[in-house]
């Protein structure tokens, strides 16, 4: 990994170009959070329409729309009749316990919002008030108002780009820690050194992010690729950053086992599983049956006397989970029942989604194996993501999982943003879109 990282810095040098074939980002914004009513368990992204047809929105853009503006008064008005249930004994007395407190939490939920949404008004009266000024006879006058505009016109930009940001909803996975999981498609041979290299990617990722990358499973090939593994990845806003991954990843060159110098395309899927925390998802011991084994692979003496693999199927589901990666069978259990953990949890979310959203709407955020999200052609040194229609150069160097990756990472999360609040306001006033 280290040499790899090495040969590819020195490669690129001063050369490092990135292309975007994607629509301008200016006044894109990025996620917070909104109260329980909007929060949704997974983000999508939409592929109803063409790649090339989507395009950010500036934030001048999004509050010219009068769905927005009404969506905001909407807020202001639920805030102020809850403030007021929860403000006067009178009131209270009427609600029962569980209104009074399901009250406090949106009044919680809702002030850093409203308070947005109150400076914003007032830096806009603010505004005015100095554009008035403008139009006076008094030259030095004009001179500070020409300067105190511009200061508000920066304040309100931070302003709306900060309503937006509390607008989104919080997802209630994005604050979990995530098991990764790879399996070599279509390609044989090729596709396993691939499904490889993408592995050993998200492993550079985990270090790029700080975050800990601890390897459960991995059944290799005989020329070095991988047949499946799985890794364990915890740190901030890991599965937030990790699960726009998910999905089928092609590539198309020509391999090491090629010969005649023919390009072939191969193919290799990614899961990302959020990994639900003991409060958040319970599994019942009785629907569990657990057996050990003796690991394969190289390992020498211990390989062949300790029944130390771990391999745990749960009996309702028919879901299996195996570790054999430590020398403790206790530590292979831990981790194989985190894996089988993050597997069921991921299907209760699937579950979820599908029950709330409508079939035009392609997941992307946990398994997505029918989907090719992503195409890496070493021939023209180019990744490009389908679902946005970005291209970044320099395949290398992408596969170092740092600073490329990051970049079409960002970009895809800030396309569901827009997309997510979009979404938001059609249900909340579909005729006014």
């Amino acid at each position: 990994m280290a040499h790899r990282r090495l040969v590819s810095h020195l490669r690129r040098g001063s050369e490092w170009i990135t292309h975007f074939q994607k629509p301008h980002f200016t006044g894109s914004f990025v996620i917070k959070q909104l109260p329980d009513q909007y929060v949704r368990t997974q983000r999508l992204l939409h592929t109803g329409q063409p790649a090339m047809m989507m395009k950010l929105l500036s934030v001048d853009e999004l509050f010219a729309k009068r769905s927005l503006q009404e969506h905001l008064k909407k807020l202001e008005k639920e805030y102020k009749e809850c403030l007021q249930a929860v403000t006067y004994s009178a009131t209270e007395d009427e609600c029962s316990d569980d209104e009074k407190k399901a009250k406090r939490t949106k009044v919680s939920q809702l002030a850093p919002l409203i308070q947005s949404i109150q400076e914003l008004d007032k830096k806009q009266k603010e505004m005015t008030e100095t554009e008035m000024l403008l139009k006076d006879d008094d030259a030095a006058l004009r001179e500070l108002a020409e300067l105190e505009r511009e200061s508000c016109s920066q304040d309100i930009q931070h302003l709306r780009q900060k309503v937006l940001e509390l607008l989104i909803p919080e997802e209630e996975a994005d604050m979990s820690d995530l098991v990764l999981e790879v399996t070599a498609g279509v390609g044989g041979q090729e596709a396993m050194l691939f499904t490889a290299e993408v592995f050993e990617m998200y492993e550079g990722f985990a270090q790029y992010h700080g975050w800990s990358f601890d390897t459960l499973e991995r059944t290799s090939s005989d020329l070095g690729g991988l047949r499946h593994a799985s890794a364990s990845i915890s740190g901030p806003q890991s599965y937030k950053k990790m699960k726009f991954e998910a999905g089928v990843h092609r590539v198309q060159r020509v391999p090491k086992t090629e010969r005649q110098g023919r390009m072939h395309t191969s193919t290799m899927t990614v899961a990302v599983l959020p990994q639900p925390t003991e409060i958040s998802f319970t599994i019942n011991p009785k629907d569990l049956r657990i057996e050990t084994k003796r690991a394969s692979g190289a390992g020498g003496q211990h390989v062949n006397t300790t029944d130390s693999a771990v391999r745990i199927v749960h009996l309702p589901t028919g879901v299996v989970a195996e570790c054999q990666q430590e020398r403790s069978q206790l530590k292979n259990r831990e981790k194989a029942m985190k894996a089988l953990r993050a597997k069921l949890y991921s299907m209760k979310l699937e579950e979820e989604t599908s029950k709330r959203h409508n079939q035009r709407k392609v997941q992307i955020g946990t398994r997505g194996r029918s989907e090719k999200i992503r195409t890496y052609n070493y021939a023209q040194d180019r990744i490009t993501d389908h679902r946005i229609s970005m291209t970044v150069h320099d395949v290398k160097s992408f596969l170092l999982g740092e600073e490329l990756l990051n970049e079409m990472n960002s970009s895809l999360q800030e396309f569901s943003n827009q997309e997510t609040l979009i979404e938001l306001l059609e249900d909340s006033h579909p005729q006014e879109l």
